[in-house]
């Protein structure tokens, strides 16, 4: 499992009945997560006093209570590549930001840096930006292309707040599958790929996304928009069901088979506080040329 230990503003303090118990920059949240199938409090104490809880609905969705106030948004920084991040607890319990996925943007940051060459980055799914704001800070020119219009501007946001606001960054509201099958026309080439799809989803018209449907046709498609010299590729998997050695042979049949490299893929997790207990939070499937 790939683990990131290197947060300070960010916490998994404990995890018992279904939900896990966060300490973002001191404002602490629970929320609801499938992995946590177990009833037993290995921190109890620390359950006795937090800022806010997200309850789901048997109907879809779910809502927040609060017991403490909390502020309409804070910062939270990941100090290993000094990028500052806005939280929001919004609907459907999130907060605008996946802290496992700092374990990749450490991955991809370096291979950015120790290329010695211009990169090019395409992030797809690009949600608030956290892999656009890393590769931005390793040197690379990014297109970031999310359908919400409502996340690319979190994304800029963030993008100020960890003062990369000058970096070369393209913002482009649109259906990922379109976007890329428009920069087959144009002829545009990325030296690298992020993508971070969602199991469901709509685009900006109503354009239907399913993870088990879609996902090799994009990848096949992604592959005609990579440059004759590629550095990386990374493909991110919250679908529950769907195991880390799916998106290697994605790769594999993909990018692989035109390129070369290596490939690799695991979970991804977070490390409990104080504690021998990881978090599952999805997987992730790199390739690199060398």
């Amino acid at each position: 499992m790939w683990i990131c230990r290197d947060w300070l503003d960010y916490k998994v303090l404990d995890l018992s009945d279904g939900e896990k118990l966060e300490d973002w920059h001191g404002y602490r949240l629970v929320r609801p997560d499938p992995q946590v199938i177990w009833n037993r409090r290995e921190f109890p104490g620390e359950w006795n006093s937090f800022h806010g809880r997200y309850h789901r609905s048997h109907k879809g969705g779910g809502n927040w209570e609060f017991f403490k106030r909390v502020p309409d948004r804070w910062l939270v920084e990941f100090a290993p590549l000094k990028l500052k991040f806005n939280i929001k607890p919004m609907g459907f319990k999130h907060t605008g930001l996946f802290p496992e996925q700092a374990v990749n943007w450490l991955w991809f940051s370096e291979l950015i840096r120790n290329s010695g060459r211009p990169v090019n980055v395409l992030n797809l799914f690009a949600y608030t930006g956290g892999a656009t704001a890393a590769a931005a800070a390793a040197g690379a020119s990014v297109a970031h292309i999310d359908s919400s219009k409502g996340m690319v501007t979190w994304a800029k946001e963030n993008m100020i707040s960890s003062g990369l606001e000058n970096c070369p960054v393209r913002y482009i509201v649109d259906d990922v599958v379109k976007f890329v099958e428009r920069e087959i026309r144009r002829g545009r080439k990325y030296d690298a790929v992020v993508m971070d799809p969602p199991s469901y989803g709509r685009g900006p018209n109503g354009e239907i996304w399913k993870i088990e449907d879609e996902l090799f046709p994009l990848l096949e498609k992604c592959v005609q928009v990579l440059s004759e010299n590629p550095l990386f590729f990374l493909i991110n998997s919250y679908t529950t069901g769907l195991a880390p050695s799916v998106l290697s042979d994605l790769l594999q049949m993909t990018v692989v088979k035109k390129y070369g490299g290596s490939t690799e893929a695991d979970e991804v997790g977070l490390p409990v506080e104080n504690s021998a207990l990881v978090l599952p939070c999805g997987a992730s499937g790199r390739w690199q040329k060398w």
